[in-house]
């Protein structure tokens, strides 16, 4: 009897050791479902705490209403304060395209790297006559250059995300690019203008291309949840008027056919679309409520992206992306913020050494 009373128990013991590992196994497999999808995750959760938690919901779509209120402020201020920072933009390009030269207490900075002074170089040109005449030469140019020549154009080819846009083709167009300027827009719908300063030159009659952003700074009414704050909605270009055989945004290719129910051929030759930095004057025009094909969407997804860095980055930190700082600066950034993606997603994981990420410009 005692030992049918002891195997009984062991038995219950067993099958309760079984239990615990089937509820444990299932707390597992549940752990994973819900870590991999959070929607079930909330779904299986109790009717009160689900009722909470639109709660919290209704919350943050009232702090989104708050914070699109700030943007709005926001941007009202930057408008404000335009008209204070136009000198500096002002006596930047008067700079740049030798319109004035800085005198000595302009020129008071310190720097580490920088070479020979300008007092050095004059006292090598005083002692020119006792070099060849070739070294010579190439000195007293280097003493009379004026302004900062091509200076847009190394910044762009400074900037991965501008460098990307530019061909061989286009170089030669962008030396002659002399400033560019940021007009925001205070009336109708708020956003920004870019305008692209051209001296005269053989490719096109313009000396103003623009490029035109419109924005939303509150959320979407139809997805409140997702506001991260102002975004382009919208952008506008303008045409070029280029000079007869000058147009590097198109290019003329011959195709040979065959002539219908004969033996002989014909050759035609038409113009297509090419690469070229100048079509991001002439971005795909999309109406209102338009559905957007996968292509069309990364196209303006890209230009948004590109106008966003030219207007915060670039322009008020044009010297900074000349000479390299700035880029220093960006790279440092997107470190800091791969650093915190992988320290947050850890989770006592190997993580992967040496990956690297194309900058977020």
């Amino acid at each position: 009897m005692a030992d049918n009373q002891k195997n009984s128990g062991s038995t219950t013991a067993v099958k309760n050791n079984n239990n615990d590992g089937t509820n444990q196994l299932t707390e597992d497999l549940g752990t994973v479902v819900h870590a991999t999808d959070p929607a079930a995750y909330v779904r299986s959760l109790p009717a009160p705490i689900r009722r909470r938690l639109k709660a919290l919901k209704r919350l943050q779509s009232d702090m989104s209403s708050v914070e699109a209120k700030f943007f709005e402020e926001l941007h009202q201020l930057e408008c404000k304060y335009e008209t204070l920072y136009n000198p500096f933009y002002v006596k930047r390009f008067k700079i740049v395209s030798a319109e004035v030269e800085p005198d000595d207490n302009e020129c008071q900075w310190p720097s580490e790297d920088e070479g020979d002074s300008l007092e050095d170089d004059f006292k090598k040109k005083a002692s020119i006559d006792k070099s060849p005449d070739s070294e010579c030469e190439e000195m007293e140019e280097e003493i009379d250059m004026k302004g900062i020549p091509e200076f847009w154009l190394r910044i762009f080819k400074n900037v991965e995300i501008l460098a990307d846009l530019i061909e061989e083709n286009d170089e030669p167009i962008l030396k002659h690019l002399v400033d560019i300027r940021v007009r925001l827009l205070n009336y109708g719908a708020p956003g920004f203008v870019l305008e692209f300063v051209f001296e005269p030159n053989e490719y096109f009659t313009n000396t103003l291309l623009t490029k035109e952003y419109t924005m939303n700074l509150g959320p979407d009414p139809e997805d409140v949840l997702s506001y991260e704050g102002p975004e382009i909605v919208k952008c506008k270009g303008c045409s070029i008027d280029w000079k007869d055989g000058r147009n590097v945004t198109v290019k003329r290719v011959q195709k040979t056919q065959r002539r219908k129910g004969q033996d002989t051929r014909r050759t035609v030759v038409k113009t297509v679309r090419t690469h070229s930095f100048f079509n991001f004057f002439s971005p795909p025009q999309v109406q209102e409520g338009e559905v957007l094909d996968d292509e069309t969407e990364d196209i303006l997804s890209a230009d948004y992206e590109i106008g966003h860095f030219l207007r915060d980055r670039v322009v008020p930190k044009a010297v900074l992306y000349y000479t390299g700082e700035a880029l220093d600066s960006d790279e440092s950034e997107e470190y800091d913020e791969e650093g915190e993606e992988q320290e947050s997603g850890c989770g006592g994981g190997d993580t992967e050494e040496g990956s690297e990420q194309e900058p977020s410009q």
